[in-house]
């Protein structure tokens, strides 16, 4: 039931609400700031907001895609997106600026990638597997597309006008989504054992849950942050800022370059031996970028190496509950487990913003570095306990 019109269309959408949304504040944050004479810290906190509404906003969202489907949760999410980026855009007072940035949390549940994948592990079940790895190929480019374009339609005609252009764009993507089919996946016939849930008891549920929640609780925190502030790091070590912005759109290469490659030699990959690949190169990138500052290789490969980690840990985030959880109830599973992660992540960049004034751009590397260590032991303890492993009775 997952057909390629479906793969090409969420793609799509991806490209463009990530875009459009999560990875817009790196581009407009310090421009806003300075037209409006508000600290960062009141404009970034915009942005928390939104992760907090998400959290708050996704065990719903999930049931919502288990009952309905993603047609229709995933339209209203686009007419929602651009609801927030026009009022973000048409801003004078906090108040307004902060109610467009809960609209917009609100849209980006029901427009990312836990929503898009909610929706195909609803059509297709265990079968969704390869589908959400082909989706995250176009939306791994959003940075690396709406960042330039962002920089240069700010530029051209100031960062108002720019957010307009992209409320339009979010317009675009309520075709893509309602092209979606409704069915469900039809789970009359029995599946065969490899393609069962690996946990069906209540005690093993929970410690496989509070892994892959802890695991992506971390990687949403190291990925906010470095949506926010990877450009600013990058200048902070002493590149000037236009360069900052084109080495940070390497993120968005390594993303989609490890996700092709995923998809092209991946298919046997077990989605837990992904993990384990994809946490051990996220450490690599972070000590690289330790030394940006002296070496312009080092941030090359601090853009790329981030990107392509995080691009597949994305897959994992959608892949693994399909091979640990039952996936006719999939959204509202990974709904709940993805709570603490958005929480977190929305304190990330107050975090992060702290650290680099206080400590400096070195020290806010170092904590990511250990950060992603952690990610990768995790992954090791997940696959010490369900890797090759018969089901969990």
């Amino acid at each position: 039931m997952i057909t390629r019109r479906t793969v090409i269309s969420l793609g799509i959408s991806q490209l463009i609400c990530w875009g459009i949304s999560y990875y817009s504040i790196a581009v407009f944050g310090t421009r806003i700031a300075a037209d409006l004479d508000w600290s960062e810290t009141t404009v970034y906190g915009g942005f928390s907001t939104a992760l907090v509404i998400m959290a708050i906003t996704s065990p719903l969202t999930g049931r919502l895609i288990d009952r309905y489907g993603g047609s229709f949760v995933m339209s209203g999410g686009s007419a929602l997106l651009s609801l927030g980026c026009s009022g973000i855009a048409l801003s004078y007072s906090i108040g307004i600026y902060y109610v467009s940035w809960v609209l917009l949390g609100f849209a980006m549940r029901l427009t990312l990638y836990d929503a898009a994948f909610a929706a195909l592990a609803r059509i297709g079940g265990i079968h969704a597997k390869r589908p959400i790895s082909q989706i995250t190929l176009l939306g791994g480019l959003a940075s690396s597309v709406f960042w330039p374009v962002g920089f240069m339609l700010a530029e051209a005609f100031g960062w108002r006008a720019a957010l307009l252009i992209y409320a339009g764009f979010a317009l675009l993507t309520i075709p893509l989504h309602l092209s979606l089919p409704k069915q469900r996946f039809n789970n009359k016939k029995e599946l065969p054992p490899s393609l069962l849930p690996v946990i069906t008891a209540d005690k093993e549920r929970w410690v496989a849950g509070s892994l892959y929640a802890l695991i992506f609780t971390l990687l949403n925190i190291l990925n906010s942050a470095m949506s926010t502030y990877m450009i600013t790091i990058l200048a902070g070590l002493g590149l000037t800022a236009a360069l900052s912005v084109w080495i940070s759109t390497l993120r968005g290469i390594g993303q989609s370059f490890a996700r092709v490659c995923e998809v092209l030699f991946g298919a046997r990959l077990h989605p837990i031996s992904l993990t384990i690949l994809a946490s051990g190169i996220l450490p690599l990138g972070f000590f690289s970028g330790l030394l940006s500052g002296r070496f312009l290789i080092a941030a090359l490969l601090f853009a790329f190496l981030f990107g392509a980690g995080n691009g597949l840990m994305t897959i994992t985030r959608g892949t693994l509950p399909l091979i640990l959880f039952d996936h006719n109830t999939y959204g509202a599973t990974v709904g709940k487990l993805l709570v603490p992660g958005f929480l977190l992540s929305a304190i990330s960049p107050i975090f992060y913003t702290f650290i680099i004034d206080k400590y400096g751009e070195q020290t806010a590397l170092v904590v990511s570095a250990i950060l992603a260590f952690i990610i990768f032991v995790l992954s090791l303890v997940l696959k010490s306990r369900y890797l090759h492993c018969p089901q969990q009775k």
